[in-house]
């Protein structure tokens, strides 16, 4: 993907904040950007916003105890209400997804990736974006999405759009041959297939499984027509203009060396492995990436040349 120039970050940076600007109003400054004792964590929205937060409580808790200051997480409404909250300065830590993350960098957001979740330890961070139907709808691969009700999860959504983008381009079909529907999280974009307000819907690998333990969901009820190329996972990012020195590298520490479930219960955080929840369903914590991570996402704009890369 081509590096955006001055103009066009200028004007990503103006429609992002459009988009934005009614959460941010609420957030108020990041209170460690103004010298406080409180960080501000947030995450972009995959699920349901109480259940989001109880998935991060342990991550929460280790950086609350390696930096010494309230870490308050941040229930946001959309892609880009956390990258623009980053770029104002209201949140000093951030989850995103791999294509919010490589747009916020894009367009000069001060942000670097620091860990991504894996399922055991010393495996590469990757997962899927998958394609969902009804059992009984005769829908059994993308070329079948022509004429059809697609449910994405938000334009910023790697696994919820811009690979689902690549997908149905290699599958012959483009973006005037379907019903477009952007339900906002991943849990929103399975749950309206089968409520029947679209006809495929999009999201990542993990997601069936937190739909089925939270009983939300039955796996049965839906069927896989599709899985995409592995994808760089998500990054949990720092801003380095709102953290001082000391702060950034105590978050920075603590996320790459104990952000797993067997540090977690060394630590008190957790009770056990077992019960030790993580984001996504993940497996075994998290582990170091960094930019060049991500340009696989980068790959996937240039092929795809999609309205939400530039």
């Amino acid at each position: 993907m081509k590096r955006m120039t001055r103009p066009a970050r200028r004007l990503t940076a103006a429609a992002l904040a459009a988009v934005a600007g009614g959460t941010l109003a609420a957030c108020g400054q990041s209170a460690q950007a103004a010298g406080g004792d409180e960080l501000v964590f947030a995450a972009v929205p995959a699920e349901a916003s109480s259940t989001l937060e109880q998935s991060f409580e342990p991550i929460v808790e280790l950086l609350s105890q390696a930096t010494g200051k309230d870490v308050v997480f941040q229930n946001v409404t959309d892609y880009a209400s956390v990258i623009e909250g980053q770029r104002a300065g209201k949140i000093d830590i951030a989850s995103y997804g791999p294509f919010s993350y490589v747009i916020a960098r894009e367009a000069g957001v001060p942000v670097d990736p620091v860990v991504a979740s894996v399922d055991e330890e010393g495996a590469t961070p990757a997962y899927y974006s998958v394609a969902y139907a009804l059992p009984d709808s005769g829908i059994t691969d993308l070329a079948d999405a022509r004429g059809k009700r697609v449910c994405f999860v938000d334009r910023a959504s790697t696994s919820g759009f811009l690979a689902p983008l690549e997908g149905l381009a290699a599958a012959g079909v483009t973006q005037g041959d379907y019903s477009e529907v952007l339900a906002g999280s991943h849990d929103a974009s399975v749950l309206s297939l089968t409520s029947g307000q679209c006809d495929v819907a999009f999201t990542h690998s993990d997601m069936l499984a937190t739909l089925e333990r939270t009983g939300q969901l039955s796996s049965d009820a839906v069927t896989q027509v599709w899985r995409s190329s592995p994808l760089p996972e998500d990054p949990i990012v720092v801003n380095r203009e709102t953290l001082d020195d000391a702060t950034r590298e105590a978050v920075v520490t603590a996320l790459r060396e104990q952000a797993n479930k067997p540090a977690l219960v060394a630590a008190g955080i957790c009770a056990s492995e077992e019960e030790c929840t993580l984001p996504e369903e993940t497996g075994w914590g998290y582990t170091p990436v960094d930019d060049a991570d991500y340009d696989a996402v980068r790959r996937i704009c240039d092929v795809t040349k999609a309205e939400a890369c530039s």
